[in-house]
């Protein structure tokens, strides 16, 4: 992937997305929604893989047909919030291997503490895709993707359900190197580093928590 923000317009997902942003939707139609919405970003994000052939017999003859080429994906959820994303994006990619970045955002400096760190082995090898609902300030984001930096990735995506300006500015400077994939570019962030409009904390939508 060449291009750093790709915004995936998609009918099904802009409806979904629409759904989700209501603050009158249930806890269990934003979770499945979510996990609907991953699958089809997923797409995108996995559309230039790359690909090698192996020899199979169909019911008519033998053919070289494509597979995925090299080492399993590694999905990294970003935690709490990106395991709404990783639910889905496993029962399309069920083969993957799967990480977690534990980050909260101290509420005061909104700057990332990390509490949990554990990815697969051999990711200077793998197709990386961190995933987080929300792109915000970008600092979470940034210091995950170092993280994973550090422990080999080489080849890293982030993918996320809404983007703000000012995070998709933050990523592309300390991170020019990895794409993202959004559902949707929103407006700002207010002055509690929110997205706006956005969609409330996607966290504590998923889970039922405040």
């Amino acid at each position: 992937m060449t291009q750093h923000l790709t915004v995936v317009e998609h009918p099904l997902i802009q409806h979904k997305l629409t759904i989700m942003r209501d603050q009158a939707t249930s806890t269990a139609v934003f979770r499945q929604l979510l996990r609907e919405i991953s699958q089809l970003l997923a797409y995108e994000i996995t559309r230039d893989l790359p690909l090698t052939t192996t020899r199979i017999d169909t019911p008519i003859q033998p053919m070289d047909a494509p597979k995925l080429a090299g080492r399993k994906l590694a999905l990294i959820s970003i935690l709490r919030a990106g395991n709404g994303l990783l639910d889905g994006m496993l029962e399309l990619i069920p083969s993957a291997r799967v990480g977690f970045v534990g980050l909260y955002r101290d509420e005061e400096t909104l700057e990332p503490v990390e509490y949990y760190f554990k990815v697969p082995d051999l990711m200077s090898e793998r197709v990386v895709i961190a995933v987080d609902p929300m792109l915000a300030t970008g600092n979470s984001s940034a210091a995950a993707i170092q993280k994973l930096k550090d422990a080999g990735a080489k080849d890293i995506r982030f993918l996320c359900l809404l983007a703000a300006p000012e995070g998709v500015e933050r990523m592309k400077q300390a991170h020019p190197d990895v794409p993202i994939v959004t559902a949707a570019l929103d407006e700002r962030l207010n002055e509690k580093g929110y997205i706006v409009p956005g969609l409330g904390d996607a966290g504590d939508r998923m889970f039922g928590t405040k």
